[in-house]
């Protein structure tokens, strides 16, 4: 029960993530656009929140279009994902995320894909992530 209770509270943050297939696909730039950010987001986000979840990530798998990053399966770790994810689609538009955990006390996993090219930039821009 004190999952479900960190998945309502993080509701909010979900609800800024397009979960529809028929959302409108845009031609951003694969360019981080950090002004997407105030400078006190932006220190919270790349400063705070990045090194927490790097921290509780335990893999990653390879995508044909991007990666799954296997985390902590824990609510917090839930909670911490969720809040980065909504300040992450700010500056990174291109990205198609997914937060998901399997049933049954299953892996939490986060998912970060997108159209041709976004491979490669996750690969660079996340380079620290891989160095494990």
């Amino acid at each position: 029960m004190k999952i479900f209770a960190v998945l309502l509270a993080a509701i909010p943050a979900l609800g800024m993530l397009a979960f529809s297939q028929s959302a409108p696909r845009h031609g951003s730039a694969f360019a981080c656009n950090r002004l997407a950010l105030n400078p006190e987001q932006r220190r919270h986000h790349f400063d705070e929140l990045s090194p927490k979840l790097l921290s509780r990530t335990k893999g990653i798998r390879e995508l044909a279009d991007g990666y799954q990053f296997e985390l902590q399966s824990d609510a917090a770790t839930f909670q911490l994902a969720a809040e980065w994810v909504g300040e992450e689609r700010l500056c990174c538009p291109f990205f198609d995320i997914s937060l998901r955990m399997e049933r049954e006390d299953g892996p939490l996993y986060l998912g970060l894909t997108g159209r041709e090219g976004v491979k490669q930039f996750i690969k660079s821009d996340f380079a620290r992530w891989f160095k494990r």
